[in-house]
This record gives structure tokens, C-alpha cells and sequence, in this order.
């Protein structure tokens, strides 16, 4: 019961600490006014963008494939020096609330809500199959630390405690629990290398450690020099330069030069995350001196339960606190997207900013349970699927925005060319195997972008003629 009431005062305090720290704004709560500091937003970036599956799954993929995911972390650092330079001013020096509104500046509204719908349909889809996947281990770890609870009722109690300070706090209680929440799991990383460092000697564990895979085919392993790099690079640029998830943050910094720092500084912060959880995987594989694993995503859990009960509810808390962080961060910038992208559809309701801001974030927090309540009767195709149309979008919207700031004379045809052709390119790509093997979700983007880009050339040209 130790473990269990470790959970139950995580499940209290959250919500309460996330709330006191966002007070002293009384209008639209899905922005962040420009007063956050940069540290608080870094640790938010990072938040963000790993969930429940980041944490239980590394140490899986570490325990056979080493410090792969840290070699991809070097694409990410390149892609978010390029984004801190390039894209964010393109947002900052605008004062905008969406990340689409400078599409709108540049093409008009119709592009503007196309590529803002696509965010909230692939972003709704990716937080559902984030939230059905990572109540697998929770469940199972909530009941064997002497807390039972079922997955549906688990996943609805996660979502109320959620909306609560999402809703009430808006966007600044979003960022304060995601850094609360971001340096929790990432002690709980270091304080399983502790605790395995008196069982495995460090020189034992990182013997034959490795940054990539090496000698894997090019286009079908996401873990290649090429691919990390490469891949990592305009991966980032699309996540990370494009995306409201992570515009919003930014767009919350008290000037250009902090959200720069916050977006650098993150890349760091997110090697840092990958290599704890890495060495986790690593340092349980010599222990279990290389056996074989049937199932690498319930290594770590295993592995949480075999604590003392203290530890053992400090992970549990550590990875709801990765579920409640993807969670608070989807609804809250889906609700921004939708405030700053069609605003002229929102009129007609006589409401405050803040009193619409809440009614929509709890409408997301609805269709996020019936979406994942779908998936629920699904099993690994459509999972992979979900994820697969996330890169898609990625590579789609990468395309209309550098068509954006490389063609300034580009029209709103061009784009609308461009985002669609590279959606038709990649869901030609999907299809195609290579050796047996589907192509890499860090090669999608990439043949997405540079597709779009180029269609919308081509359409610029004919215009011309």
C-alpha cells in the first residue's frame, strides 16, 4: 500500500501545485501572455514531445540496440538550432497565437485552417493511441503496487485530473506541471542507474556501446547514421517548427532570444532524458547477461517492481506524470489552434476568451476518451497506422512552410498543391517494402517536404506561363 498512496498524493499534488503556480491571468488561458521563463518552457519542449511509451520503451530498445536513440538526439539538436533561427521569428516578430496564422499571412485563411485541421486530426489521433498504449503498463503497474484499478476508469480519472488544471490553468499551469512532470521521470531514470550501479559495474554495461545502427539497410532502420542525422534534422524541423504543440510553448517566452534558448537548450535536455533511460537499458542488459526479451516494452516495468515500494511508486508516479504531460499539452494547444485559426467561426458564441477556451478544452478532453476508447478494440495495425499518418502530416505541412519562406511569391494554389501532392507521394511510399521492410517514419518527412516543395514549384511555374 506503500507504493499505492506515493501515486494517490502524485494524483493530488499535481494538480493542486500546477494550478498555484498559474495564477494572476484572467483572459484567454490558451496563451501564454509572454512571462514565462525560458527554463520552464525548455522543460515543457521536452514534456511534450515523450509520453508514456517514451519512457517504457527506450530501455526496451536500449537493452538490444544501445544509445540508438541518443544518435537520433544529434539529428535533433541540428534541427533545433535551424528552427530557433530560421522559424521562430517568423512567429515571434508577428505576435500570433497559431503557428498557422503566418501561413494565413502568407497564403490566406483557406491554407491556414486546411494545414490547422490537419494539426487537430493527427494530433487527436496520436494523443488517443499515446493514451490506450501507455495505459497497458500503468494498469498493470498501478495493480501490482497494491493499487487496482481498470484501464477505462484509470484512463477517465487520468483525463478529469488532466482537464483540471489544463482547463482552469490554461496554458501556464500546462508548462509548470510539464516541468514538474519532466524532471520527475527523468530522476526516476537516474535513480534506477543508481540503483543498478551497485549490481552492474559502468565499464561492464557500456562495453560494445554504440551511437547508431550500423550495417542495417539505409531507408528502413530509423537508427542509421543517415537516418538519425538526416532524418533527425527534418523531423525536427517539422515537429518542432511547424507544430502548435511546440510553437505554442515558444510563442509563451518573454522574448525571441529566450524561446531560442528554450528550443536549444531542449535538444540537450532530450539527449540527456534518452541517455538516462538508454543506460537503464543497457545496465539491465548485463545484469540479464544478454537474454533474450519476448516483450522489450516490459523490461522497465519488470524491472519498477522489483523495488522497494517508495521507488516502486515514485516510477508509477513518474510515468502517469508522462501520460498527464502529453495529455495537458494536446488539449491545450488543440484549444489554441482552434482560438487563433478560426476565430471568425467562434463569434456567434457570446463568451469570454477564457469561458470558450475552457468549453473547448473540455471538448477535446471528450473526444480524446472516445477516440481512444476506439482504438481500444484495435490491436498493432491500427496503432502503426496512427503513427504513420502523424509523420505524413509532418512531411505535408513541412512542405507548404518552406514553400512559405523560401518562394515569397508562391500563391495560395501553390501551397494547396503542394500539401496535397505530398500526402499522395507519401501514401504512395507507405506501401512500398524494401526487403520485406516498410521505409523509416525519419525518411517520411523528409520525401515529404522536399515533394511538396517541389510540386509547388512546379505549380508556380505553369501560373507564370
Amino acid at each position: 500500500m506503500t507504493a499505492a498512496l506515493v501515486v494517490l498524493l502524485y494524483l493530488i499534488a499535481l494538480p493542486t501545485l500546477s494550478l498555484y503556480l498559474s495564477k494572476g491571468h484572467h483572459d484567454d488561458p490558451s496563451r501564454g501572455h509572454r512571462d514565462l521563463p525560458a527554463w520552464a518552457i525548455c522543460l515543457s519542449i521536452v514534456a511534450t514531445e515523450t509520453s508514456t511509451l517514451t519512457v517504457v520503451s527506450i530501455p526496451g530498445v536500449a537493452y538490444g540496440g544501445s544509445f540508438v536513440f541518443v544518435g537520433m538526439a544529434l539529428g535533433y539538436l541540428i534541427g533545433r538550432i535551424i528552427v530557433a533561427w530560421r522559424f521562430l521569428p517568423l512567429f515571434h516578430n508577428r505576435d500570433m497565437a497559431s503557428a498557422y496564422q503566418y501561413l494565413g499571412q502568407r497564403f490566406g485563411p483557406h491554407v491556414q485552417r486546411l494545414i490547422s485541421a490537419s494539426f487537430l486530426v493527427t494530433r487527436l489521433l496520436a494523443e488517443s493511441v499515446r493514451l490506450f498504449a501507455g495505459m497497458l503498463p500503468i494498469t498493470a503497474l498501478c495493480a501490482a503496487s497494491g493499487f487496482p484499478i481498470g484501464g477505462p476508469f484509470l484512463m477517465v480519472l487520468i483525463m478529469i485530473l488532466t482537464l483540471s488544471y489544463t482547463m482552469l490553468g490554461g496554458l501556464r499551469a500546462v508548462v509548470w506541471s510539464d516541468s514538474i512532470q519532466l524532471l520527475l521521470y527523468l530522476g526516476s531514470a537516474l535513480i534506477c542507474i543508481v540503483l543498478l550501479s551497485h549490481q552492474v559495474s559502468l565499464s561492464q554495461a557500456l562495453a560494445g556501446a554504440h551511437l547508431f545502427a550500423w550495417g542495417h539497410p539505409a531507408f528502413t532502420s530509423p537508427f542509421t547514421p543517415a537516418a538519425a542525422i538526416i532524418g533527425g534534422t527534418l523531423l525536427t524541423l517539422a515537429s518542432h517548427g511547424t507544430d502548435q504543440l511546440m510553437i505554442q510553448r515558444c510563442l509563451a517566452a518573454k522574448s525571441l532570444s529566450a524561446a531560442r534558448g528554450a528550443m536549444i537548450g531542449s535538444a540537450f535536455l532530450v539527449g540527456l532524458l534518452f541517455a538516462a533511460l538508454s543506460l537503464v537499458g543497457v545496465m539491465l542488459h548485463a545484469q540479464h547477461h544478454g537474454a533474450l526479451l519476448s516483450q522489450p516494452d516490459t523490461l522497465f516495468p519488470n524491472f519498477i517492481l522489483t523495488l522497494p515500494p517508495v521507488l516502486c511508486g515514485l516510477l508509477v508516479a513518474s510515468i502517469l506524470a508522462a501520460t498527464m504531460g502529453s495529455l495537458s499539452s494536446a488539449m491545450n494547444a488543440m484549444t489554441g489552434a482552434i482560438m487563433g485559426d478560426f476565430a471568425p467561426y467562434l463569434r456567434r458564441f457570446a463568451l469570454s476568451p477564457i469561458a470558450l477556451s475552457r468549453r473547448i478544452t473540455a471538448f477535446w478532453a471528450l473526444a480524446l476518451l472516445a477516440t481512444t476508447f476506439g482504438f481500444s478494440g484495435i490491436h498493432g495495425s491500427a496503432v502503426i497506422f496512427a503513427f504513420s499518418i502523424t509523420s505524413y502530416c509532418y512531411g505535408a505541412v513541412l512542405g507548404v512552410f518552406l514553400l512559405a519562406m523560401l518562394r515569397p511569391h508562391a500563391t495560395s494554389r501553390a501551397a494547396l498543391t503542394a500539401f496535397f501532392t505530398s500526402l499522395a507521394i507519401l501514401g504512395v511510399l507507405s506501401q512500398l517494402r524494401i526487403e520485406g521492410a516498410s521505409i523509416a517514419f525519419s525518411w517520411l518527412v523528409p520525401a515529404g517536404a522536399l515533394s511538396g516543395l517541389l510540386a509547388g514549384r512546379v505549380s508556380e511555374f505553369f501560373v507564370e506561363r
